[in-house]
């Protein structure tokens, strides 16, 4: 399945950006990642990089834009996939680029920092809303969250970023991840799950 734009949006849960100090934004913040970045979870061993800080996990919903994208917009007409995903961040080089004002890409786009569970069919905004997702360390349930307590819903987003940028099939859409980041470590198992689905799973390599 071809993935063209890959974007992002931060600090989407209210309890994410309180737990690393940040203001609620009052509208989307979005960047962008490499389509280079993209690992897939397929109970794989993954290498990160190395001497340079933490790197923390941050799983989310992602979209998958598979229609041309028609005025008005509807999210459940032009998205057909989804999948779970983690948005791994070098935190220690984002705090050092945020204090200086400048772009998060080091931070967010070095290679296997986009892992993807592989897609499912999309079953609408209001489906999505009655599961919760989770991601699973090392046999304890790090995160877990539901698109019931996003900021901007799926709506908001794909009107915004389409306002600002444009959206066109193989577009996909991190969709924001909720409270308890943390920091992975060599060996780590981690595991995703849609509701008690498991969708993908991979260990952190040496």
């Amino acid at each position: 399945m071809e993935i063209k734009n890959i974007f992002c949006v931060g600090r989407n849960y209210v309890k994410h950006a309180r737990e690393l100090g940040n203001d609620v934004p009052d509208k989307p913040m979005i960047f962008t990642k490499p389509t280079n970045s993209i690992i897939y979870a397929d109970n794989q061993q993954i290498k990160f990089p190395r001497h340079q800080g933490e790197i923390h996990y941050e799983i989310e919903v992602v979209l998958y834009i598979g229609k041309e994208v028609t005025r008005p917009l509807q999210v459940d007409n032009i998205v057909t996939k989804m999948a779970l995903g983690i948005d791994f961040t070098l935190r220690d080089v984002q705090s050092a680029l945020k204090e200086k004002g400048h772009p998060w890409l080091l931070a967010k786009g070095f290679k296997n920092a986009t892992l993807l569970t592989n897609f499912w069919d999309f079953p609408g905004q209001t489906a999505c809303e009655q599961e919760d997702f989770s991601l699973i360390k090392n046999a304890r349930i790090v995160q877990q969250g539901n698109i019931k307590s996003l900021i901007f819903n799926f709506q908001n987003l794909i009107e915004y970023i389409d306002d600002h940028f444009g959206l066109t099939p193989g577009d996909i859409i991190f969709t924001g991840t909720p409270e308890g980041v943390g920091p992975i470590t060599d060996k780590d198992e981690l595991k995703l799950f849609w509701n008690e689905e498991l969708k993908g799973s991979f260990q952190v390599g040496k």
